[in-house]
């Protein structure tokens, strides 16, 4: 059946299209929802096909569940089989979608009420060398809590108050992108692929924390250490100019949203671990806060300013265009998971590579150039959780996976959301990148990957 070839093509073909957003003018969100659109399409009008060619458990598995649909033609069995796995794998999708908004939402609360203001006000250093690891370490550790793609945006913002000169700030925004990679490795909610692993069972977040966190660590060292040398022993910037704060919000109000912010999500893992609150869930309590806190402050306030940090409105400046992009990644993965694609590209792997581990880092690699969340959703496709052996959960080979899938992105500044979103801000150039960059983050991902294998 043609249709059925087709489907990992139009998936392939999608992702470089993603890959090469800037160069075919076309947004990555709209590419991806319409390679979703399509795949499930294909499904829809062929269902019947597919069922003969896929394993009929998948049959079995309706009918189990739904005795009364035994009389119906072939048809409609399949088409009821189509409806019943979408609604399912969008409800799956569903609860990363709620988390990557309310994460957002947090974070742009935080950052409209100043708060991320106490983070550059602490740094007073003038020295380049220093300043780049102080810049380096708070991302790392701010990547754990808030994710590799917000802390990126923010310490971007931080970097061009401290560094107004643009060619030397190229290779702190870089580093950058390197550290919140790492930080997010380690961290179930650091990066939307941890947060897949964690969600579907995959990881649980002690056990990803305590595992991934020296090597992650030594990811970031290697390079940090070689970049170090790359600015003069005793260069400087120049100090910031001091200014007043003509700001309505209190230093008070600006510290409790940060604590309030910051707190609520390093909560996630922890109530999730103690009660199993779904993360999504864990991350709308802190959103609810801050959402009762800024509504009972302002509401009586005439001034735009003021109203404008309420979070109604917050959630008209969310970057929804993101959230479309999820899911249509994810809907697409889960389109080529029902039809069984992903299960003949398991084996295939297997046969070739014979060992979990190197195909861990085989998609970490691939992950430098290909879209990450669609390659560990697609992973998780292929390898289901078993009860015991290597695809166990919290097994070597999920743990080594989510270690790779996000730093294995650092490697080409196009490899993850952090570096694309650098890469717009500060306009640097995909050349730049792989000539001063992409050797030490190389070495710095084999070198954590061989220090996870030591101490595991």
């Amino acid at each position: 059946m043609l249709s059925y070839y087709l489907m990992p093509v139009i998936f392939i073909l999608g992702i470089l299209a993603i890959a090469f957003e800037d160069v075919i003018k076309v947004n990555k969100a709209a590419t991806a929802v319409g390679m979703a659109i399509l795949l499930w399409a294909m499904f829809i009008i062929n269902a019947d096909q597919y069922l003969l060619i896929n394993p009929p458990a998948h049959v079995k598995e309706v009918l189990s569940i739904f005795p009364e649909l035994q009389s119906m033609s072939k048809h409609e069995l399949a088409f009821a089989f189509v409806e019943r796995k979408l609604i399912l794998g969008l409800g799956d999708v569903a609860t990363t979608l709620f988390f990557v908004l309310g994460s957002m939402a947090i974070i742009d609360i935080i950052d409209s009420h100043g708060g991320f203001g106490v983070i550059s006000q602490s740094i007073t250093t003038n020295r380049q060398r220093k300043l780049l690891w102080i810049l380096c370490f708070t991302t790392f550790f701010m990547s754990i809590l808030l994710g590799n793609l917000a802390t990126v945006i923010v310490l971007i913002a931080i970097a061009r108050k401290l560094i107004p000169e643009r060619n030397m700030r190229l290779l702190f925004s870089g580093m950058i992108i390197v550290a919140a990679n790492a930080g997010g490795s380690c961290s179930p909610i650091g990066d939307v692929t941890t947060l897949l692993l964690w969600t579907g069972g995959n990881v649980s977040a002690v056990h990803q924390f305590t595992s991934l966190i020296v090597p992650s660590l030594v990811m970031l060292l290697v390079p940090l250490t070689i970049a170090t040398f790359m600015l003069p022993k005793e260069g400087t910037v120049e100090p910031l100019a001091a200014s007043g704060d003509d700001s309505k919000i209190s230093p008070k109000m600006r510290k409790a949203v940060l604590y309030i912010g910051l707190g609520s999500l390093a909560l996630v893992p922890i109530l999730q671990t103690l009660i199993e609150l779904p993360p999504f869930m864990g991350v709308l309590i802190g959103l609810v806060v801050l959402w009762a806190i800024t509504d009972r402050r302002y509401a009586d306030s005439e001034e735009d300013e003021l109203q404008n940090l309420r979070v109604h409105r917050t959630l008209a400046r969310v970057d929804i265009s993101t959230v479309f992009f999820f899911l249509g990644i994810l809907m697409s993965v889960q389109a080529l998971i029902v039809t069984g694609q992903l299960t003949i590209l398991a084996n295939y792997l297997n046969e070739t590579f014979g060992n979990a581990n190197i195909i861990a880092i085989v998609l970490g690699v691939m992950s430098s150039f290909l879209d990450n969340v669609a390659l560990v959703s697609a992973t998780m496709g292929m390898f289901p959780i078993a009860e015991v052996g290597t695809y166990a959960a919290d097994s070597s080979f999920w743990t080594l996976l989510a270690y790779c899938a996000v730093t294995g992105g650092s490697i080409l500044i196009i490899g993850s959301a952090a570096g694309v979103t650098v890469m717009g801000m500060e306009k640097i150039s995909f050349g730049y990148y792989l000539k001063r960059l992409t050797p030490i983050v190389l070495l710095g991902y084999l070198a954590g990957a061989l220090v996870y294998f030591v101490i595991m």
